[in-house]
């Protein structure tokens, strides 16, 4: 009954909110910032009776989504900062709260214009996320694999960057220094790795890579009517390692069309290698509906 009437109380908050709910521009034709904020919360649920003969289990699910961008540009001067705040969760019937995505992502990025296409840049990002995260096991056991600064990645990169479109760019930048920290990292993480979880050694909190090569592609564009398709692919080489398997990569996909002014549709899909977690290719794919807001000071180019 509880579990109800926390679902009920979410619905309402939905349902009331979703009204004011949508995308507002307003042009500021006098500011070199073009600023963008966007935030969505998506609900997934389900109930059953006691007699229900089909099947199925009582759960509640909920993503949330902020997003804030904030470029600059005069002259041949630009400043790019982006911050990335996704969590989300599902409570199954008996088995609890387990979280779904997490992730926490900063960007900053100093350019300077050389030519229509090309920059040169320096950029700082962070990636981490908010809470644990545990591997469940078949005897409703767990066994905790993350946490909050464990793992989590600092990269200074610095090179040129590539835009032959409005949707399109590619950084490149063959001196990328790039900081993992495992905080706490005292045999927690020993579902992971005894020795060396993400690479740092047990014992120890960082890991430093001074050598390194780094390449980022970003495309964000309306592929069709309502419908934005938008990925991030990253691969990060250490110089002093290098071969084909220790080369980390991580592409982030995200599809999200629009039903009306106050719902969308989004499809994410993250596809990680990456040698010091894991020797395979690590996969996780969310499909949600729900409610978007979003305001921005500028218009997009058609």
């Amino acid at each position: 009954m509880k579990s109800q009437n926390v679902t009920s109380w979410i619905l309402v908050v939905c349902f009331s909110t979703g009204v004011a709910m949508a995308q507002v521009v307003k042009p500021d034709t006098t500011s070199n910032w073009k600023k963008k904020f966007t935030s969505a919360l998506n609900l997934n649920q389900a109930s059953f009776s006691s007699n229900w003969k089909g099947g199925g289990v009582n759960s509640i699910g909920l993503n949330a989504l902020v997003n804030y961008k904030a470029n600059f540009r005069q002259n041949k001067t630009s400043w790019d900062n982006e911050l990335d705040f996704l969590y989300g969760f599902v409570n199954n019937e008996g088995q609890g709260f387990r979280k779904t995505v997490d992730r926490i992502f900063f960007d900053t990025k100093l350019g300077y214009s050389v030519s229509p296409k090309w920059d040169l840049y320096t950029s700082l990002n962070f990636l981490s996320q908010f809470a644990p995260g545990y591997r469940f096991n078949d005897d409703d056991t767990r066994n905790l694999i993350s946490d909050f600064l464990a793992p989590a990645f600092i990269t200074s990169s610095w090179g040129a960057e590539y835009r032959p479109a409005d949707y399109f760019k590619i950084r490149l930048s063959p001196f990328s220094p790039r900081i993992t920290v495992v905080q706490d990292n005292n045999g927690r993480f020993d579902a992971v790795s005894t020795t060396s979880p993400y690479g740092v050694t047990v014992g120890e909190s960082t890991r430093t890579e001074w050598l390194a090569f780094q390449l980022i592609a970003d495309f964000n564009k309306d592929i069709a009517k309502n419908m934005n398709l938008k990925w991030r692919y990253m691969a990060f080489a250490n110089y002093e390692t290098l071969e084909a398997k220790t080369i980390d990569h991580r592409l982030d996909l995200n599809l999200a069309a629009k039903v009306n002014r106050f719902v969308n549709v989004n499809l994410g899909i993250i596809a990680l290698y990456d040698f010091d977690q894991d020797s395979g290719v690590q996969l996780s794919q969310l499909f949600n509906i729900g409610f978007l807001y979003s305001f921005q000071n500028f218009e997009e180019k058609k």
